[in-house]
């Protein structure tokens, strides 16, 4: 993932890499590595189908945002067992959905990932309803899928928010029901280092979201909101031993949003956005603006309804 805006260019799982996972979902077994010691390694450098949101949901609110960047971003969402993907449309916004299969019923979320730093998501972390940790790679080191291991579901979050430690791989974070947030290391093969202790506290928060740099400083960062709808903005170090800084507020009145989701550059202007979906089903996008005293530009609506079909989007 590059560190300069996370998902820059392009995104997303291809179509090869969603066929070998469609393909791996089916007889999935558990792993032997437990999520509080997974395999080590040495680190290197390094069926009835859902129904569609409505019409204008796939498209930008405002065209004036067109990119000159021609690439394709790929965005996944589930319903029950049920995959769609959506491909930008240049406008900040995206296409119509397309299905893809229905295997995904066992799936408790999943997270892109960029391993090999071109700015294309084609690799996959897929956690799994019974605590196993699947890895999909496709572009970085060929398709192929490898089970990270078992017992993740020590853990009520698990999110790949990019490079945290400093390394060329996708880093996770995980948290724990005591509010404790751990960091595991990637090295873009689906392995991960052991776990290391980023700190306590962090069940005050009930979104935790973020792809690539917010601030402006080459380094991912994340976003976390509060009980009473606060987002907080914590910037990334580099330094896996203590990956955040303090946080920083970015304002009130986010608790009308069910869903947050990191992208990376959705409108292609050189700056990790930010998705948020409300309860009536509207998705919005927040694009970066690579300041962190305010990251955010001011929302655009890019679905106008019909987004709360799904319950996993990433």
């Amino acid at each position: 993932m590059a560190n300069s805006s996370g998902l820059n260019r392009t995104g997303v799982l291809s179509r090869v890499t969603v066929a070998a996972i469609t393909a791996a979902l089916v007889g999935t077994t558990t792993a032997a590595v437990a999520a509080d010691a997974p395999q080590a390694a040495s680190r290197t450098k390094t069926a009835v189908a859902a129904p569609a949101p409505s019409a204008a949901a796939a498209s930008a609110a405002d065209a004036s945002t067109t990119s000159a960047d021609a690439e394709v971003r790929l965005l996944q969402a589930v319903s029950g067992q049920y995959l769609y993907w959506y491909e930008p449309n240049g406008s900040g916004g995206y296409e119509a959905r397309n299905y893809d299969n229905d295997s995904w019923g066992n799936v408790k979320n999943a997270q892109q990932a960029d391993n090999d730093g071109d700015g294309v998501a084609d690799d996959a972390w897929i956690w799994y309803t019974n605590g196993t940790l699947a890895y999909l790679a496709g572009e970085s080191t060929g398709t192929q899928f490898v089970n990270v291991g078992s017992g993740w579901n020590i853990y009520n979050k698990v999110l790949s928010p990019g490079q945290l430690g400093g390394g060329a791989a996708a880093d996770l974070i995980a948290r724990d029901s005591s509010g404790v947030l751990w960091i595991y290391l990637g090295y873009g093969n689906g392995k991960v280092t052991g776990r290391t202790k980023v700190g306590a506290g962090w069940n005050a928060y009930n979104q935790i979201a973020g792809v690539g740099d917010l601030s402006g400083d080459g380094k991912a960062d994340i976003v976390a909101r509060d009980g009473s709808g606060v987002l907080w903005l914590y910037k990334g170090t580099g330094d896996y031993k203590a990956p955040f800084t303090g946080r920083t507020k970015i304002g009130a009145g986010w608790g009308g949003y069910n869903y947050l989701l990191g992208v990376g550059d959705l409108d292609w202007d050189g700056h990790s956005d930010l998705l948020a979906r409300d309860g009536a089903g509207k998705l919005y996008r927040y694009s970066g603006t690579g300041n962190a005293a305010a990251p955010f530009a001011p929302r655009v609506v890019i679905g106008t309804g019909g987004w709360n079909t799904y319950r996993l989007l990433f």
